[in-house]
């Protein structure tokens, strides 16, 4: 809700100035998040998409901080899991944790490909 539309133009509660610099930290944080690319082919989409939500809590927890779900085109139980986390660290203890075994075994995840990456550059065109 916007509260002062003054000299001075308020962003929610921020002043204009006060966002700048909080979408500054933002990024700054961005940049120093590492990130995973997971490749697999599920059984059911269906099926994987609800285990994978109801894990939001424990992906969360691990220190996953945004993410992504894509699919082949050409085949939509192909699944492209991209996110970042706070550290690779964080992400490989999870992963390969027993307990994301048990869950991907469950969600009918086939052979999954884990990259870890770090990011170098991003920018919006």
């Amino acid at each position: 809700m916007t509260q002062n539309l003054g000299p001075t133009l308020r962003v929610g509660k921020l002043t204009q100035a006060e966002a700048f610099v909080q979408s500054i930290k933002i990024l700054e944080v961005r940049k120093s998040m590492k990130h995973v690319l997971i490749i697999h082919e599920v059984e059911d989409y269906k099926s994987w998409k609800k285990i994978f939500d109801d894990a939001s809590d424990i992906r969360r927890e691990a220190g996953e901080r945004a993410y992504q779900v894509l699919k082949y085109e050409s085949n939509p139980n192909k699944v492209v899991h991209f996110s970042s986390w706070t550290s690779i660290e964080d992400a490989k203890r999870f992963f390969e944790s027993p307990e994301l075994v048990k869950i991907r075994a469950d969600a009918g995840v086939k052979s999954p490909d884990f990259i870890y990456l770090e990011q170098l550059e991003s920018g919006v065109l």
